[in-house]
């Protein structure tokens, strides 16, 4: 049975077969896409027009606003919608509503396929479903480009759910855009952001002509009066019950003066108790005497209507009592169009209205409000003063402005791939020296200097003799020297009375267990049958043969199917040089029939796996299944691992073509697929197994699998960045959505040296064969094309064909 998965991966031929008339790998590059060839593609998540809303607005002026300025700048909108408010949204590429977590995954899904070069998410607790809007963390770790946040408000003091949400959001976003200096030091100071990973771009605003109050007055009938407004969603915590409290005084000394309260009433209000907030306000004007000077435009306005109403005030006011908030689009709205602010001083009011731009008065103080009025009111002069001077402030965030520096954002985290060496540079061996001891190799380091504080694994150790079996660029002394050292790791680990080896150990080279894990016994087998066969001298060779019959039979009996993967490798490679090894027969035996029947029994239609998870290491289990296939000539052990190779492989690489490793998150999820964070061994196997597939088909589209699995190391990743450092061979230790863990620990640099190693075989064995065969494409086939060389677009079209 063949599984079709819907990420092609093309159709053209694979570099690899050009090799025979081509020295490929001494001249053909891969540079950088430059992004000025091609749009930036963005993902906009937020709410939007006709929502109403002030994170609605922010999200529908930044969409229009990236459209009128940088039309170099793509824009997908992705649209966070009220679960008690439905609207329809024609411009949306995804709908998700906010409280239905399968929404989240399926647009998560979807930008991910759609390959885009970044995220941008606007946050606001209240708009998503959950504690906190903790839904929206099920979007957050599942997109795999870039994620820019922008934070509507921060708090000083969160709840623990709060907390727990938005610094889950910070770990993952490559870069915070705010719009104030306070909530940038607020970030660094309580939350421990980087400032380096901060932005600060204030709230954008209409580019207007200046001092055109009295026709806009003229339009509302208003010509002769004093006008003040206020906008917004009507309801608690908006200050207005104090603004009407200052009315009397400000009638007193104005009496033509027309207070404007603009906007509907919240639509959660009207949904738990109608219009009674603003009943209980009117009834306040009423009993203090001012309802004949408040005009009510119970509507929402859109953008050009609301500028026009802020044009006819002489005085916005923004009597908020929550000082905390960070940002008021209505306010950026009223300097940059010349007006006169009355505020009380929350974060974005004091920023904005500093240098007597406006006017700051206390919270909760009608007699302040009413003085701060009454004193601009009845001094003309100064009042003008005012309004010319937030005029000139409201230039630095007119729109264009604003949609530069917010292309600026997105193209500073869109990734440009680096360009690469020859794709077969040989990676030097100071990292494998620097990284071991006369004892063995280290776990872990920190940064590129090993930690002793963890020791040593029998893990790396095994790794470590099987590349001294392969690394013919280094001196055979050399590889014999370390060879040796590793080997004595190994044969140390033995524990005779439990029959397994034992694996970490701590740098005062004490045992820190009895027993290691199936799985570090399964990959210390498959390292000794490899040894039999690769090891650099006959004295090595024949010790790993006399350790393989030790350990044969013992681990011959684990359970778990990646171990069990493990030992097949081994016994398949002392089978190379032992064809009569009766025991590694029967781990191949044993340990195919077991990995076949796993398959058909959790088989589904999308999910030809082993497991109902996926793991580290995944295709191990399929490598083993075809090359076990290869020995025994069992044609359906073959069509399994093949089917289970298509299927991870298909996981393992994005919409754009490039290769994406399933990420260390992805585990213990059932039937699911995490993008991080990406580790170095995923791309190893995934480069053998190609090989083993290649070999066992002669189709070239697992040539192209194996080099973009290699490529991932040296840029070719979700992050544009180089994890292999070919003058001294070390390995960062994998990507995390903010770029690459800068350790170098051991099993990294191990997978990056043998990686190396399997391309330089796969690519000879590839010449020869080009030489002499034709390489054919299986029809049907979900796998095709080179990854490398096929244009973003052309993926994207076959990924979605």
């Amino acid at each position: 049975m063949t599984i079709e998965h819907p990420t092609a991966f093309g159709r053209q031929r694979s570099p690899f077969a050009r090799a025979a008339v081509l020295d490929f790998f001494g001249e053909h590059h891969h540079g950088a896409t430059p992004l000025a060839t091609r749009p930036l593609r963005l993902a906009l998540i937020g709410g939007f027009r006709p929502r109403k809303c002030g994170i609605a607005t922010f999200t529908t002026d930044l969409f229009e606003q990236l459209g009128a300025h940088r039309p170099d700048v793509a824009v997908d909108l992705h649209v966070i919608d009220s679960p008690s408010d439905r609207h329809e949204y024609a411009s949306a590429r995804s709908v998700i509503r906010a409280d239905r977590p399968n929404d989240y995954r399926i647009a998560a899904r979807r930008i991910n396929e759609d390959a885009v070069d970044a995220v941008w998410l606007q946050h606001e607790y209240g708009i998503f479903g959950g504690p906190a809007g903790d839904m929206v963390l099920d979007l957050v770790d599942r997109v795999a480009a870039p994620l820019i946040v922008t934070l509507h408000t921060v708090l000083a003091e969160p709840s623990p759910d709060q907390r727990r949400v938005l610094d889950h959001i910070l770990r993952r976003a490559s870069k915070v855009m705010v719009m104030s200096r306070h909530s940038q030091g607020m970030l660094v100071r309580e939350y421990g952001v980087d400032p380096a990973r901060i932005a600060v771009i204030p709230h954008g605003a209409p580019d207007r002509p200046f001092a055109r109050t009295q026709d806009f007055k003229a339009r509302l009938g208003l010509a002769d009066r004093p006008v003040l407004m206020t906008f917004g969603l009507i309801g608690p915590g908006k200050g207005l019950e104090t603004m009407i409290e200052a009315l009397p005084a400000i009638v007193a000394a104005h009496p033509q003066v027309l207070y404007r309260i603009v906007g509907a009433t919240h639509p959660n209000l009207v949904a738990t108790e109608g219009e009674a907030c603003r009943e209980r306000l009117m009834a306040l004007a009423d009993e203090l005497g001012v309802a004949a000077n408040i005009a009510w435009d119970n509507r929402f306005l859109d953008t050009e209507e609301l500028l026009d109403s802020i044009e006819a005030c002489d005085i916005y006011v923004t009597p908020y009592p929550n000082l905390q908030q960070s940002t008021s689009g209505t306010l950026s709205y009223a300097v940059a169009l010349g007006k006169a602010v009355v505020s009380t001083p929350y974060v974005h009011a004091t920023e904005l209205l500093a240098d007597d731009v406006g006017v700051l008065v206390p919270p909760r103080s009608a007699a302040a409000l009413a003085e701060a009025v009454n004193r601009l009111l009845g001094d003309p002069a100064r009042l003008a003063a005012i309004q010319r001077r937030a005029y000139a402030r409201g230039r630095e965030t007119i729109w264009p402005r604003f949609a530069e520096a917010s292309a600026g954002l997105v193209e500073a985290v869109a990734v440009t791939r680096p360009r690469t060496a020859p794709l077969l540079a040989t990676p030097g061996f100071t990292g494998m020296r620097l990284m071991s001891d006369d004892t063995g190799m280290f776990q872990h380091s920190i940064g590129v200097v090993p930690d002793r504080r963890h020791g040593y694994c029998i893990d790396d150790n095994v790794r470590a003799l099987m590349l001294m079996g392969e690394a013919d660029a280094v001196p055979l002394a050399e590889r014999q020297h370390w060879a040796t050292i590793y080997a004595s790791f190994i044969q140390y680990a033995w524990n005779p009375d439990e029959q397994r080896f034992r694996n970490f150990m701590a740098f005062d080279r004490s045992w820190c267990e009895d027993v290691g894990s199936e799985d570090s016994n399964g990959r210390t087998l498959w390292a000794l049958g490899h040894a039999m066969a690769r090891a650099p001298d006959a004295g090595l060779r024949a010790w790993a043969r006399q350790w393989f019959d030790i350990a044969a039979e013992p681990l011959s009996r684990v359970t778990y199917p990646r171990a069990t993967a493990f030992t097949m490798l081994g016994a398949l490679q002392a089978l190379k040089v032992a064809p009569d090894h009766q025991r590694a027969r029967e781990v191949v035996e044993r340990g195919g029939t077991m990995l076949h029947s796993l398959l058909a029994a959790e088989r589904r239609p999308d999910w030809a796996w082993f497991e109902t998870v996926l793991g580290y290491d995944n295709p191990r289990m399929p490598q083993a299944l075809i090359e076990a296939a290869q020995l025994t000539g069992r044609q359906d052990w073959l069509e399994s691992g093949l089917d289970a190779l298509r299927f991870i492989c298909a996981q393992q690489v994005s919409a754009a073509g490039l290769f994406r490793p399933i990420g260390s998150e992805t585990f213990h999820r059932p039937f699911d697929s995490m993008p991080f964070d990406q580790q170095p061994l995923e791309a190893w196997a995934a480069i053998d197994a190609a090989a083993a597939a290649w070999r066992a088909t002669r189709d070239t589209v697992w040539l192209d699998h194996a080099e973009a699995a290699w490529r991932w190391y040296l840029g070719a990743n979700d992050r544009g960045v180089v994890l292999g450092d070919l003058a001294t061979g070390r390995c960062r230790d994998g990507i995390t959505p903010q770029g690459a863990n800068e350790n170098c620990g051991a099993e990294s640099i191990l997978a990056f040296q043998l990686s190396y190693y399997a391309m330089q075989a796969l690519a000879r064995d590839s010449r020869q064969d080009a030489g002499g065969l034709v390489a054919t494409r299986t029809t049907g086939t979900a796998l095709g094309g080179s990854l490398v060389d096929r244009p973003q677009q052309d993926a994207h079209q076959l990924a979605n064909s």
